[in-house]
């Protein structure tokens, strides 16, 4: 006689094994000991830095295991791009995949040895560095239609400062050369940071500047901000119109960050990683650091993550290949 206990038995079991299959990942993710590594491509002590490691010390404690900043700058980011894109550690490798990494590099180099789109999975948005168009003391302008008239009045046109070639200081100036008419030529520096100080000192009138390095020159009076390139006025500078306010039109750029793993990860690890990144960004620390620092938060899915990117890279993409814009 036909045990008719036994399909049910074996449905049963094959389930439970099935369950357990598709849970390793989450499992195997919250019980690693091991540090969980976060690849930054660029040097400790910048606001990229700064937003990874408060960042990470809430996620830290919402996986229940460490999570340790790994600094691999150079290269407008592709040493540390390469780096987790060749990684085959999978759900224990994360790296800071911003604006140069997924929009603007893979248009700026004719090769490179990673691919953005296939070799990088994402996890999610982690924040928006708005840009400011600050001038320095000699600057008489006090809002966007003053400082067009000024520039109009310069021999030759004006000099702006950026964060260095291909950068989203560098792009975004551009975009604003294209949409204003005006002739700008590019001073590039290593970094915001000594960008910033050569406009307070007098040596390159003006440029766009992100609110995690511009910010407190501002707040302070140290430089005079035109307007922000945002579609709506921001937080940290809320008495600063937008440009767009004062008549340019269509004007918005920003440099943002997000949070990619080396394709191979698991989705199952992936969602792990999206939720204890969502937790930490709208946790009160991370808020609080944030605010301090002039950057806006970006909580979502890896959905939206990888929507918002298509649409950047295709935007910054054609105005690279207009302007003929290399860095190799």
């Amino acid at each position: 006689m036909t045990d008719s206990r036994t399909p049910f038995t074996r449905r049963a079991a094959l389930a439970l094994a099935l369950g357990a299959a598709a849970a390793a990942p989450l499992a195997a993710l919250a019980q690693d000991v091991r540090p969980l590594e976060w690849v930054v491509g660029y040097a400790a002590g910048g606001g990229s830095d700064a937003v990874a490691r408060a960042t990470a010390e809430s996620m830290s404690r919402q996986l229940g295991r460490p999570v340790i900043i790994n600094n691999k700058p150079g290269a407008a980011t592709n040493i540390a791009a390469d780096y987790a894109a060749r990684s085959k550690d999978y759900g224990n490798v994360m790296l800071t995949a911003d604006f140069a990494t997924l929009a603007a590099n893979p248009f700026l180099f004719a090769k490179l040895s990673y691919n953005a789109e296939k070799d990088l999975a994402p996890v999610g948005l982690i924040a928006r560095f708005p840009l400011v168009l600050v001038v320095g003391p000699q600057v008489p302008a006090k809002n966007w239609a003053e400082f067009v008239a000024w520039a109009k009045a310069q021999p030759g046109g004006v000099n702006y400062a950026s964060a260095g070639p291909g950068s989203p200081h560098h792009l975004a100036t551009e975009m604003l050369r294209e949409k204003s008419g005006l002739k700008m030529t590019q001073v590039p520096y290593r970094g915001a940071a000594p960008a910033m100080q050569d406009v307070l000192g007098g040596s390159v009138p003006f440029m766009l500047i992100d609110t995690a390095v511009g910010t407190q020159f501002v707040l302070a009076g140290k430089v005079k901000a035109i307007g922000v390139a945002s579609a709506q006025r921001i937080a940290s500078l809320p008495d600063v119109p937008t440009l767009q306010e004062q008549g340019l039109a269509d004007f918005e750029a920003s440099a943002w960050q997000g949070l990619s793993v080396p394709a191979g990860t698991p989705p199952a690890t992936i969602a792990t990683l999206n939720k204890a990144l969502v937790e930490a960004l709208r946790s009160d620390a991370v808020k609080a650091r944030f605010t301090a620092l002039g950057v806006e938060a970006l909580p979502g899915s890896p959905d939206d993550m990888a929507r918002f990117v298509k649409a950047e890279r295709e935007r910054w993409g054609k105005l690279i290949r207009d302007n003929k814009i290399q860095l190799d």
